[in-house]
């Protein structure tokens, strides 16, 4: 296990508290890790320092040439990823990403981290409202609702016919990243998994900085640690992603190839749910494809007949019996 897998399991909630005992804890070590390996990212080349020392002790930048770059003393960045520093200004983890060339998210993950606050243990689900829920039916191409740890709380037909049967999964289990790690036919679907795991990753780290000493994401990451080595790999890289929305690539059992656009949407109604939609532009081949696949969805699963390819129109019982002839499927005899 990672160290910030070790700190998070000693840092579940004390009985009868209601609060992690060492949610603080998490959060420092995390800062140090992460520090750390960043600084490994970054040679002294690369920000126009001289590389002293042949062979070095460390990969990437040393303590003091942060501190240098950053313009802070040696002793304060040390007590900084340390742990032993109660706060940080802006302008300081500023000059630190500077020093460290992070990210816009690797940035504000930074802070999340130098200002973290427990999590009440506890704390209640917002409930989807009826008004969501009719959202998602009406809606024609496939959507979600998650909650903060990539809970599916709610989804719509066409998205239970793009992915899996929601239905099938007991709640506890439902989480979406769990599922891209743990659900076999996620796998098979994406077409490139492995970056579309490694980026469910990212957002998770992320999800863990903005709750930390949450013991419901604790045990989520600590399942998926012990059950699959990939995530384990990615998890000790320390990369951080936000859920903003992109492409997936996909290759679906009924309709073929597919090239969804994702978007999330805050629900500003309850806070903590995003919607995620997924839609391809108007005339695309993928734009039929959905379409071919939510008139599919919508045929019971006892009457349903598979299409042979994207293009081909699924067929109900009647369309199977009305004839078979070689001119094509579902084209009455009569006619040819």
């Amino acid at each position: 296990m990672v160290s910030y897998l070790e700190q998070a399991f000693r840092g579940m909630a004390a009985p009868g508290t209601g609060r992690p005992e060492n949610a603080r804890l998490v959060s420092v070590s995390e800062l140090g890790d992460f520090l750390k390996a960043k600084r490994a990212t970054v040679s002294p080349k690369d920000v126009g320092l001289p590389a002293v020392g042949n062979p070095r002790r460390v990969k990437g930048l040393r303590r003091e040439e942060v501190a240098l770059l950053a313009a802070v003393s040696v002793d304060h960045y040390t007590r900084l990823e340390q742990g032993r520093v109660s706060a940080a200004s802006d302008n300081l983890l500023a000059g630190i990403a500077r020093a460290l060339r992070l990210t816009d998210e690797e940035h504000e993950y930074l802070r999340m981290l130098v200002q973290a606050r427990p999590t009440r243990r506890g704390r209640s689900e917002p409930e989807v409202s009826n008004a969501m829920r009719d959202l998602l039916d009406a809606l024609p191409t496939p959507a979600l609702v998650l909650g903060p740890r990539t809970d599916i709380l709610a989804w719509n037909a066409a998205a239970a016919a793009l992915f899996v049967d929601f239905a099938e999964i007991p709640a506890h289990q439902r989480a979406l990243v769990r599922l891209v790690f743990l659900e076999p036919r996620m796998r098979t679907l994406f077409k490139n998994w492995e970056q579309v795991a490694a980026e469910a990753v990212d957002r998770l780290r992320m999800t863990a900085a903005r709750t930390p000493g949450d013991p419901r994401l604790m045990q989520l990451v600590g399942e998926l640690s012990v059950h699959d080595l990939d995530f384990r790999r990615w998890w000790a890289g320390h990369g951080v992603r936000t859920m903003a929305g992109g492409r997936k690539l996909l290759r679906h059992p009924v309709v073929g190839d597919l090239a969804l656009d994702w978007q999330v949407l805050q629900v500003l109604s309850s806070p903590g749910q995003t919607l995620v939609t997924y839609t391809a532009p108007a005339g695309s081949p993928s734009h039929e494809a959905l379409r071919i696949l939510g008139s599919w969805a919508a045929v019971p699963p006892d009457r349903r007949s598979e299409p042979k390819q994207a293009g081909e129109l699924p067929r109900t019982d009647s369309e199977q019996l009305a004839g078979t002839d070689e001119s094509g499927p579902g084209v009455p005899s009569e006619v040819v």
